[in-house]
């Protein structure tokens, strides 16, 4: 359930935003300070903490739960580009200052800048309140000062000339650490970048997958409407659907009874990539919180269904790292009856003996620098180093070059990832076929809606935001040849 956070936050806002403040002694702004304070100061994940947070006030309006949303997820997105017209306007710069007051200045900043239903005088009233119920009256002469001064001259912000200095202008403009954009320039053109990271900055949506092992898509959407949840069709994948306009997940039928499972389009189309077949043995190597491994035993139950075998025939291994990661999985499968999974706690760089050459289909969705779910989860743009990114490549490709055992010859290999970095996707492809008994195959007839992208036939797709209306996610089909 942490994906959906985001979703909706903006159209459920009420237009007198500047009322929404105190309920119940809940201080919303509060709230948000301490969202920022966990995920800035103390390097937790923006969506396990807003998750926690909503969770906690669910008791709240779903306009003030939304203003949450929308005013913490928005700080954390648009973190930069705040910090960059705050050191415009302060002596102080923000690295000089107190971790509460620079979190504070951020999220009024956000709501000066991007939140126009909220006077501005309100949000400088509202943050001075707050630094000194904090402890900080000596510096709410400050606070009064430095805001001020933005609400009066936020037009007047320079930022790094875009014809001069583009990596400069996309890394403020869209809050993106220049490492990233620079890197992304070497293997993209200038258009495609932009587009890219107009792309992250756009609505999020729910999407949800049909558990196709108890019900159909049919009456899935019957349930849903009858729970005035807003159903919509989605491109890439027939059995997925956008939902809206729901107050909380957890507490729809449709989704305590296992009807659905929330995952993302571009996660999904890994799931159509593996053409799971009737009486297929699947290995997951990195399943964790369950989506593709779940996906994968609902395309048996359906394959073995259609070639007319019980549906128990075949099976899924699923495997992660933790008991921790693992028992995301459990609970996923037992709210979903989800049947043919086993689970197993497995260091994935570690050789399984007992599987080799066995796998009619490997599932390879590899940890990654996740760049290409920014979108979603804003800070890892933030956490994420050049170091730490060249790290990953050398882990994917010792846990390639362990697993790839597992497969039986004429077997398939599905590598997936959730970023768009070069060298994560088509560098570890052409490295893993060069040294591997295993050659690219086509996609063009399990995703025949990429039919026009020049790689599909080749083997591979990588899926860019902006582009193909999806997540950032690469995925590539190999088939072993011995």
């Amino acid at each position: 359930m942490v994906q959906y956070w985001v979703n909706n936050a903006l159209h459920l806002l009420s237009e007198n935003l500047e009322d929404v403040n105190v309920t119940d002694s809940v201080n919303l702004r509060a709230v948000i300070l301490d969202i920022l304070l966990e995920v800035n100061e103390h390097d937790a994940y923006s969506h396990i903490v807003m998750n926690n947070a909503l969770s906690k006030y669910q008791y709240l309006d779903k306009n003030e739960r939304a203003f949450i949303t929308r005013l913490a997820g928005g700080t954390i997105e648009k973190q930069i580009e705040l910090d960059y017209i705050i050191d415009f306007f302060s002596k102080t710069k923000i690295t000089k200052m107190k971790p509460l007051i620079r979190n504070l200045l951020r999220m009024s900043v956000y709501q000066i800048k991007y939140m126009s239903q909220v006077p501005d005088s309100a949000v400088c009233n509202e943050a001075v309140k707050l630094a000194n119920k904090r402890g900080f009256s000596t510096l709410k002469g400050f606070v009064n000062g430095v805001l001020r001064n933005i609400a009066r001259g936020i037009n007047e912000i320079q930022y790094p000339p875009k014809e001069n200095d583009f990596a400069g202008y996309l890394s403020i403009k869209h809050s993106i650490p220049r490492w990233i954009v620079d890197k992304w320039l070497k293997s993209y053109d200038k258009n495609t970048v932009e587009l890219i990271l107009d792309g992250f900055n756009q609505d999020k949506h729910t999407y949800i997958r049909c558990n196709r092992a108890i019900t159909d898509k049919v009456s899935l959407v019957a349930k849903l409407e009858s729970e005035n949840v807003i159903v919509k069709e989605v491109p890439y994948v027939d059995y997925a659907l956008e939902i809206s306009g729901y107050n909380y997940l957890g507490e729809l039928e449709s989704f305590q009874n296992g009807m659905f499972q929330i995952q993302d389009i571009s996660s999904m189309i890994a799931g159509v990539a593996a053409g799971i077949e009737a009486g297929a043995y699947v290995i997951d190597t990195c399943a964790a919180p369950g989506g593709k491994c779940i996906h994968a035993a609902e395309s048996l139950v359906t394959a073995n269904r259609n070639a007319g075998k019980s549906e128990e025939c075949g099976h899924i291994d699923a495997r992660d790292l933790t008991d921790l990661k693992v028992s995301l999985i459990i609970e996923n499968i037992s709210r979903l009856k989800t049947p043919n999974i086993s689970l197993k706690t497995w260091d994935a760089r570690v050789l399984d003996t007992n599987v080799l050459e066995k796998a009619d289909v490997l599932l390879a969705d590899l940890p990654c620098s996740g760049l290409g779910i920014i979108g979603r989860k804003a800070d890892i743009k933030y956490k994420m180093t050049p170091e730490k990114q060249a790290n990953l490549v050398k882990l994917q490709r010792e846990i390639l070059e362990t697993i790839q055992q597992y497969v039986k010859p004429g077997g398939k290999l599905i590598y997936s990832t959730c970023t768009i970095n070069e060298d994560e996707n088509a560098g570890n492809l052409k490295w893993f076929t060069s040294n591997f008994p295993f050659e690219l195959e086509s996609l063009e007839a399990e995703l025949p809606f990429f039919k026009d992208e020049k790689t599909i036939q080749e083997g591979y797709v990588q899926l860019l935001p902006g582009v193909h209306g999806t997540d950032g996610f690469f995925v590539a089909k190999l088939r072993r040849t011995e």
